[in-house]
């Protein structure tokens, strides 16, 4: 629901009336003392619905505002009716929880300062007030807020007292103190009222007095909720109080800040520093003379020139002692190892430097810039920076960005501080497992984005070319999304103020939030489009070089990899001499990373040497990149802990080696080249497996093709971790949507046919190497490749892939049977569902219309009918149903001829008998029906005709199907595929053909007493819904006089309302049919009257005839 609200924008408080509605009978409820169950559900579902619509209106509250008014002045009067009950002791309504909660959304929507109540101080105050359970916590907090309004009036408190002078005021700071050591929304409140009733001119000695007790308090045994409460007040107090209040009480607020350092109990606490930090900054802030005028954050556009106004008019006034202890606070707070903390602390130190003379902000600047130099960073020594620089940096920027927004950084430091934000930009410090500086890089972007807000066009014009080729870099090659993100908006910002980027609107375009979201996109797509333009395509190879390929992250250092391919695909052969180059140096370091990175980044050049360049180049180009395998030491590559970089030696062999170097053997320029792969092979680690079947999957189109021959030859007994690797590959690579071969027909072909020889190399040991998952999902994939029907210039290449399904199903069928004793689990490994599925596959394939595939269909059932069934499971299961037809049919002695068609079909379409396989070899049928071979179509068709016109019409003890389900049949599965002509011709053509050999015959007889009303009903149907296909109109329309003449009246209106409808909305039925429907609507065809009936059939037939 909160993503629809973030989503969805307002004009007005479209809820209004509704709203109003749902609370009016909210109150309702709640004024009854007793609920219902149901009453009581209904309460909460209003109370639900009210919440969850102000919800909705949170980020757009202030469309509430015309309404405001009459939206909560009903809540109000019922607290203020709650509060009289409660003090004339009558006994208070048990829903103020609820009500109390609406009107603390109302707040959280709108606004506390919106919101008025009238309560009373003693309702507060009273021991056994409902404010007091725990669940009421809204209550209280509502309460606390409406006692800092109430602070707020311009009277003396003392004239509410009823007895001693002082009295009220006491009461409200008792309740304040009482609720200052709570956790959550009511110690915020309570800090809120006390500093309100501080503020006040009546009650300034009760500050003095609060000093005092805060003092005391951090002296003695200190409670941390009591003093993060403290701390709120003191900020505020700070804050808003007036000048002379807080400058009389600076040594006493220095003084508590420096006895907060002092216990350990509440300054290892993130909140408590994060106050401390904040008062001392308000402290410095309130001993400087306030702003005359607001300094100008931009610049004047009739005059171009950076401006400040209401600066210190004395710029040798001189500086309170305390700013400077204060200033000392805060950069040291700058350090903190909490963001909270640092983040204050940068805002401080900037805000106090907007208040100082010039000179003295440029010295606090300076200050800050030298906090980057307490750790100092090289470009080189980057990986070697202490962790702990992460805060001192981070602080340093944040506060850098604050200054630079506020117009603080003079242009004379920018070049100072742009070449710390060119370090900081980068700052990715390994620690441990993961790493730390992002929230550095981060912050560095921040900065930049200030500075094209803040700066003239003409004070970064000489740094232009250099923060555009370090901000595009970090936007497409750094590891986080959030940084990514950051430094495309600092580019953005850049492009839209300035306009001194190189191609700035073309980048920007190809380096947007949406772009840059998404790592895989960022390095593999907008990169390489941005490396189109040559003032950052150097920049981005370098750093994909010096960084990406070394990074920590293996991930990274794969794309990495991938994206230095992508750009130097532009030229490779003038682009790559310099990475090969420098990826050659990574391969002699000693740093796992840079190992591995450096054979990523020779395999994906050698990949592009493969995709761009003519074959003859390709060969000695891979052999020249080969040879650097031996730079790396074989104790590395095969050491027991770098199976990274073994696996990156087997995908650089996988690449680079040549049939020329396979022939060598060992005499060619890397003689241990098996011995690694031999490794590979027998490591536990599936990356090795998936690494090699991978790259060939990735090769030309020969190797492609031998990737299911070599998978299919393998010894997996020997090296059986590679095993579900390799099945998992064959799996992708068999998907004909978005699978690696989906074009490759032979590589499909080939992949088909190394399942079954997989299963078969292993069939002694399965169950201990393979489980049933992976077998059934092979055996389904070999289901679906019986559906491939892929045509190109060489014809139905799709067979191909079908024939070796046909044998696969026929193999692992035999081999998990043949195995079955030895196999407990043997049902999971082969159900039942899945045996018969694959028999209707392949019978279906045994009356298509290719000769070759019947053939191998024929050949292959004739194997599953001589299998034995398992013993140990219900052998009935995994038996072809009425095998001894089967056998009658097609006998063992006789030769089986499936390619003749005059031999096969007249015994084919028998097996239409067989209910459990008729649809799929009565979807065979078709197929061949619709064959322009005329050795295929003629026995067909005349099989089938002569079959159909042996049925019974309907089925009876001596026949297994009838006239009238195979038309069903037909019909049926036009229907269900009406969209395609690829099904719906050829039953058409099934149809024509049975019309026209009068196989039909029967449907136009009338058989008194056996043929049921429902039968002939349906059989309307499908002959008025055929008329919708022009193959069969005319024929359709031969058979319509039967039934609007039939001797059953509703039969007779059946069949002229349904050809109505059919006139009226078919789009395929051409001509004027305006006469036919006129005919249809005047005749009564339930009249007796069978002679103005017949006369009507026949005109109705005439006209159709004529369309």
């Amino acid at each position: 629901m909160e993503e629809n609200y973030e989503r969805k924008f307002f004009s007005t408080f479209e809820k209004y009336d509704t709203f109003v509605t749902t609370q009016k009978c909210f109150l309702q409820l709640d004024s009854i003392p007793e609920l219902s169950l149901e009453e009581k559900t209904e309460y909460d579902a209003l109370f639900t619905k009210l919440t969850l619509t102000l919800d909705e209106y949170q980020e757009q509250s202030y469309l509430l505002d015309p309404h405001l008014e009459e939206l909560v002045k009903p809540v109000v009067e019922y607290l203020k009716l709650h509060v009289k009950n409660y003090a004339s002791d009558f006994k208070p309504q048990a829903g103020v929880w609820h009500v109390s909660m609406l009107l603390y959304s109302y707040m959280k929507c709108r606004g506390y300062k919106t919101i008025n109540l009238l309560v009373v101080v003693a309702y507060m105050r009273a021991p056994d007030s409902p404010v007091r359970q725990t669940k009421l916590w809204a209550l209280r907090y509502i309460v606390l807020l409406w006692l800092s309004l109430i602070c707020m009036i311009p009277f003396d408190l003392s004239q509410f007292d009823e007895g001693e002078g002082g009295q009220t005021a006491s009461s409200i700071e008792t309740i304040g103190k009482q609720y200052l050591a709570n956790a959550g929304l009511e110690r915020e409140g309570a800090a809120l009222l006390l500093s309100r009733l501080y503020m006040r001119q009546d009650s300034l000695s009760r500050f003095i007095q609060f000093l005092e007790w805060s003092t005391v308090s951090l002296n003695g045994s200190v409670d941390l909720f009591t003093c993060i409460g403290m701390l709120h007040v003191l900020c505020e107090m700070a804050k808003s109080a007036p000048s002379t209040l807080v400058q009389s009480s600076v040594s006493d607020l220095l003084i508590i800040c420096t006895t907060l350092g002092t216990k350990d109990i509440v300054i290892n606490n993130t909140i408590v520093r994060k106050l401390q930090t904040k008062l001392s900054a308000r402290i410095a802030l309130r001993l400087l003379p306030g702003k005359q005028g607001a300094r100008v954050k931009g610049r004047h556009l009739s005059s171009g020139q950076t401006t400040t106004e209401g600066t210190v008019e004395d710029e040798e006034a001189d500086i309170p002692e305390e700013v400077e202890t204060v200033l000392e606070q805060l950069f040291g707070a700058l350090q903190d190892k909490d963001t909270l903390v640092r983040w204050s602390a940068a805002k401080g130190v900037a805000r106090v430097a907007e208040r100082l003379p010039m000179d003295f902000a440029d010295q606090v600047l300076e200050t800050v810039l030298g906090h980057f130099k307490i750790h100092l960073v090289a470009a080189a020594a980057m990986y070697d920076v202490p962790a702990i620089a992460e805060a001192t940096w981070h602080g340093a920027c944040l506060t850098c960005a604050e200054m630079v927004r506020r117009g603080l950084v003079a242009p004379s430091r920018l070049a100072e501080l742009i070449d710390w934000l060119s370090k900081a930009l980068y700052f990715d410090v390994r620690k441990g497992a993961h790493s730390v500086g992002s929230n550095v890089r981060d912050s560095g972007a921040y900065v930049l984005w200030a500075m094209a807000r803040a700066h003239q066009p003409s004070d970064l014009a000489q740094y232009a070319d250099e923060l555009a080729r370090h901000l595009v870099t970090v936007s497409l090659y750094d590891r986080e999304v959030h940084i990514r993100r950051a430094a495309s908006a600092a580019f953005q910002e850049f492009v839209g103020r300035t306009n001194l980027f190189p191609h700035g609107i073309d980048v920007l375009r190809k380096t947007d939030f949406y772009a840059v979201g998404i790592r895989r996109n960022a390095f593999l797509i907008a990169a390489p489009e941005v490396a189109e333009h040559t003032e950052y395509r150097t920049y981005l190879i370098n750093h994909l070089l010096d960084v990406s390929l070394r990074h920590w992250d293996f991930n990274v250092r794969r794309l990495g990899s991938q994206s230095l391919r992508l750009i130097c695909s532009q030229n490779i052969s003038s682009m790559a001499v310099e990475p090969i180059g420098r990826c050659v140096v990574l391969l002699r370091s000693p740093e796992s990373s840079d190992l591995h990175g450096g054979l990523l980044g020779l395999t994906e050049i050698a990949i592009g040497f493969q995709e761009k360049e003519a074959p003859d180049i390709v060969e000695n180009r891979k052999q020249d990149i080969f040879r650097y395998l031996t730079l790396i030491p074989e104790s590395v590559l095969l050491g027991p802990r770098n199976e990274i970089i073994t696996a990156a030696a087997c995908e650089f062999l996988a690449n680079t080696i040549t049939l020329e170097d396979i022939m060598l053997g060992d005499r060619c320029a890397v003689p241990n080249w098996r011995k690694i792969m031999e490794f590979g092979l027998k490591h536990r680690s599936e990356l090795f497996g998936s690494t090699l079947t991978q790259e060939l999957k990735r090769g030309s189109l020969v190797s492609q093709q031998s990737l299911g021959r070599t998978l299919g030859v393998i010894d997996f007994n020997s090296f059986p971790t590679c095993l579900h690797p390799s099945i998992q590959t064959l799996l992708g690579c068999v998907n004909r949507t978005s699978g690696a071969f989906r074009s490759n027909v032979e590589a499909r072909r080939n992949c088909f046919a190394a399942m079954p020889q997989i299963l078969g190399n292993i069939s002694a040991r399965i169950s201990p190497l393979l489980g049933p998952e992976a077998v059934v999902r092979m055996f389904d994939a070999l289901l679906e490749g019986l559906t491939d029907y892929t045509i190109d210039e060489r014809g139905d290449v799709g067979s191909w892939v079908r024939i070796a399904c046909i044998r696969g199903l026929t193999s692992f069928i035999t081999i998990l049977i043949g195995q079955a004793d030895n196999m407990p689990n043997f049902v999971q490994y082969l159900p039942s569902e899945r045996y018969h599925e694959a028999l209707r596959g392949i019978l279906k394939q045994g009356v298509e219309r290719l000769d070759n595939v019947r053939q191998e269909s024929g050949e292959n059932l004739r194997k599953l009918l001589s299998i034995s069934p398992p013993a140990s499971v219900g052998s009935g299961e995994w038996m072809v149903h009425d095998s001894a037809f089967f056998n009658s049919l097609f006998p063992a002695d006789d030769e089986s001829r499936w390619n003749d068609a005059a031999w096969l079909f007249p015994k084919a379409v028998r097996i239409l008998e067989v209910e459990s396989y008729r649809k799929s070899v009565l979807l065979g049928i078709i197929a061949s029906v619709a064959s322009l071979t005329d050795s295929t179509h003629r026995p067909v068709t005349a099989s089938l005709v002569a079959y159909v016109s042996s049925l019974p019409l309907h089925r009876n003890e001596s026949s297994k199907y009838d006239l009238l389900s195979i038309f069903d049949d037909l019909f049926d599965h036009m229907k269900k595929n009406a969209t395609a002509n690829s099904v719906v011709l050829p039953v058409l053509q099934v149809f024509n053909v049975l019309l026209e050999g009068e196989a039909f015959e029967l449907l136009q007889e009338e058989h008194e007493g056996i043929m049921r009303l429902q039968k002939l009903l349906d059989m309307v149907s499908n002959v008025v819904n055929l008329l919708s296909f022009q193959p069969v109109f005319r024929s359709s329309v031969e058979a319509l006089p039967k039934f609007l003449e039939h001797q059953y009246p509703v039969v007779r209106v059946e069949t002229s309302e349904r050809l109505y409808l059919v006139l009226q909305s078919s789009p395929t039925i051409d001509g004027d049919t305006d006469e036919v429907e006129e005919v249809l609507l005047q005749i009564e065809w339930s009249s007796a009257d069978m002679q103005t009936i017949t006369e009507a059939a026949q005109k109705v037939i005439r006209l159709l005839k004529e369309i």
